[in-house]
C-alpha cells in the first residue's frame, strides 16, 4: 500500500502509474479475507461449537455497527468485535478470561485471503485500476488484517469509515470515494460479498459488484440490485474488461 499518498486526513492522490482506469473500492471482511476462518482458532475454546460461535460473532459484529450507526452512539469497529465476542461467550455458556479475550482478538487478525484474492487484485491492478479498502475496520486493524493476509501490497490505501465516525451502509462512508484525487471523471466501483454494502453503495450512486462468496446466500430483495454478481475476483475482471486484464503471472 504504497502507490496511493495522503494529501492529508481528508484526501489522497493517485501517484506513479499513468492515468488510473477507474477506482475499485473493495470491502475487507467477508470479501478479501474470510472471517470465518476464526472457526479454528474458536476449536481451542468453544470446542464443537466453534463454527456456530464464528457465525454468530460476525452476526453480532455486524449488528452493533448497525445499532450505532443508528443510534449516533460511535465506538469503533475493534470495540464492535470485542462486545460480539463477549456475547458469544455469555449466549454459548463458555467463558472467556482476559487471556482467551485477546487470544482471540489477535487471531481476528489473521483472517485468511480468499484463494480467488491475490490473482484477482493483481489483474485489476495491472489494466491500472485504482485499488482501495474501503472497511468499517479501523485503519490499523485492516492493514494489519491485510498485511497478515499477504494481499496489502496489492492495495493502494485504506480508506476506514473509522474517518468519520460511523459504518456502512452509511452514504457518508461511499463519499470517503470522492477524496481520492487524480481519478476524477473516472468510474467507481464497490466489490463486496456483503449484500447490505453492495445495497448502501447503489443508494450512494456508486457502481457495485457482489461478490457471492456463498451459493446458498440470497440477496435481498430491495429496489437497489448489484450491477454485476460474480464469484470470485478473477470473474469481475472478466466482466468489467474482458481480455483487457490480462493473466495472473
Amino acid at each position: 500500500m504504497n502507490r496511493l499518498e495522503s494529501g492529508g486526513r481528508g484526501s489522497f492522490e493517485v501517484s506513479g502509474r499513468g492515468a488510473p482506469r477507474g477506482v475499485i473500492a473493495l470491502d475487507v471482511y467477508g470479501t478479501l479475507v474470510d472471517p470465518a476462518g476464526i472457526a479454528l482458532q474458536l476449536g481451542k475454546t468453544f470446542g464443537s461449537q466453534a463454527q456456530s460461535a464464528a457465525q454468530l460473532w460476525r452476526e453480532k459484529q455486524l449488528e452493533y455497527t448497525f445499532r450505532r450507526a443508528l443510534m449516533h452512539k460511535y465506538a469503533d469497529f475493534d470495540t464492535c468485535t470485542l462486545h460480539a465476542l463477549r456475547y458469544v461467550s455469555t449466549s454459548l455458556e463458555v467463558r472467556l478470561d482476559e487471556a482467551a479475550e485477546r487470544a482471540l482478538l489477535e487471531a481476528y487478525l489473521h483472517l485468511p485471503a480468499f484463494p480467488d484474492v491475490r490473482s484477482g487484485l493483481a489483474r485489476l491492478s495491472r489494466a491500472r485500476h485504482t485499488l482501495i479498502a474501503l472497511t468499517n475496520g479501523t485503519e490499523h486493524s485492516a492493514r494489519t488484517v491485510l498485511q497478515n493476509a499477504g494481499i496489502a501490497e496489492l492495495l493502494e490505501a485504506v480508506l476506514s469509515a473509522d474517518r468519520i465516525r460511523t459504518f456502512k451502509p452509511d452514504p457518508a462512508v461511499y463519499a470517503l470515494l470522492d477524496s481520492i484525487g487524480g481519478a476524477e471523471g473516472q468510474p467507481r466501483w464497490l466489490v463486496s460479498g456483503n449484500p447490505f454494502d453492495v445495497i448502501g453503495a447503489k443508494a450512494a450512486g456508486v457502481k457495485a459488484a457482489w461478490l457471492r462468496r456463498d451459493p446458498q446466500r440470497s440477496f435481498d430483495p430491495w429496489e437497489f440490485s448489484a450491477d454485476l454478481v460474480v464469484r470470485t475476483l478473477e470473474e469481475f475482471c472478466d466482466e468489467l474488461e474482458g481480455t483487457e486484464c490480462g493473466h495472473a503471472q
